[in-house]
């Protein structure tokens, strides 16, 4: 029996990223660990994705890559290239968001949704309305929104093979995200100069006037610099440097890729105990959780007696790329055989 599925990719960046790019990164990681199985993928992305999959793209490049392109006539292409071909696929997987969904009513065809976050609760109508016939995935089980029904949480996983442990860092903390005041740029600042080490921010700038107004002016080359945005050949070298990675965020994050990561490489994490951070982050086993900048600089310091090796030791299994690929395909099999009693018929996977 081969499975056949959609998967449908965001299309802000391409598949997978350049440099910044998490919903991308999932859904790259999730499209090839499929494939590896024997599952019949078709990945709904930019036409310069990089897939062993099928690859359907309508929007030539990452909108956000190319400030020419109209992103939500892309948007409306993209989505409705894979619904106008439900029937081909057992399974549609939707990693773009709420937008989707409203496509999912007029197809047969069950969508599963990983909801990677709610940027407002302004869209959380949407998946109440189609909460009945759609199936939803949790990234983590602090993101279960009260008013919707999920058939699992599923965290994310990575490629254990791109990030080699260092046991021996470097003299520096690092911010490693968006440069916005959600992503906590500033504390990690402010916590660096208190520690008295140096610290290095990577990252796109997801807000141009915080950036200009806050970080800007603390840039020193010296005690605070930023390196920009960092790709996939710069991304271990540069978390396993580190002394710990301050994740001080003032928002419940959803996972937090950069975390996990970071630990894989053995770095340990100073993070601010909101979200999801408690299932990731053990207390002095591989980091610490914080509620205080106070907290933080002390647990800068703690960090440094944190055995290397047993940090990354602690995220292996948990968030491996195949734990995460069999969960999903696991899942998909019991989408296929719950909306096909559901419905009454006799779609079988073939």
């Amino acid at each position: 029996m081969t499975l056949r599925v959609a998967i449908l990719a965001p299309i802000s960046w391409r598949v997978p990223p350049r440099q910044y790019g998490p919903w991308e990164q999932f859904a790259s990681l999730l499209t090839e660990g499929l494939v590896e199985r024997g599952v019949d993928v078709t990945l709904f992305a930019t036409a310069d994705s990089v897939t062993t999959a099928h690859l359907i793209g309508t929007a030539p490049t990452g909108y956000s890559e190319d400030p020419a392109l109209h992103a939500k006539a892309w948007e409306a292409l993209h989505i409705s290239a894979v619904f106008e071909r439900a029937g081909e696929f057992d399974v549609i997987h939707n990693s773009f968001d709420f937008l989707p969904l409203t496509y999912s009513g007029l197809v047969d065809t069950p969508v599963v949704t990983t909801i990677h976050g709610f940027s407002s609760e302004q869209i959380v109508p949407v998946f109440e309305k189609y909460n009945g016939r759609g199936y939803y995935v949790a990234i983590s089980d602090a993101d279960r929104h009260e008013r919707l029904d999920y058939v699992a949480t599923i965290h994310h996983g990575i490629d254990l093979d791109e990030f080699d442990l260092r046991r021996e860092p470097g003299d520096y903390l690092l911010f490693f995200g968006r440069i916005h005041p959600d992503k906590g740029t500033v504390e990690a600042i402010d916590v660096a100069e208190r520690a008295g080490i140096p610290l290095t921010i990577a990252g796109i700038i997801q807000d141009r006037g915080y950036f200009e107004r806050f970080v800007e002016p603390r840039l020193d080359g010296e005690q605070v610099s930023y390196i920009g945005a960092v790709g996939p050949d710069r991304r271990g070298d540069l978390l396993g440097g580190a002394r710990a990675l301050l994740h001080l965020v003032n928002f419940d994050e959803p996972f937090g890729f950069s975390v996990v990561e970071a630990m894989a490489c053995g770095t340990p994490v100073v993070a601010r105990r909101r979200g999801s951070m408690s299932e990731i982050v053990h207390d002095a086993e591989n980091g610490f959780l914080v509620d205080t900048l106070d907290e933080a600089v002390s647990a800068v310091h703690a960090s440094n007696a944190l055995d290397r090796a047993a940090v990354r030791a602690s995220v292996e299994g948990r968030f491996d790329v195949d734990r995460m690929v069999d969960d999903y395909l696991a899942l998909y099999l019991r989408v296929v055989e719950l909306h096909r009693t559901e419905q009454g018929g006799e779609r079988l996977v073939r």
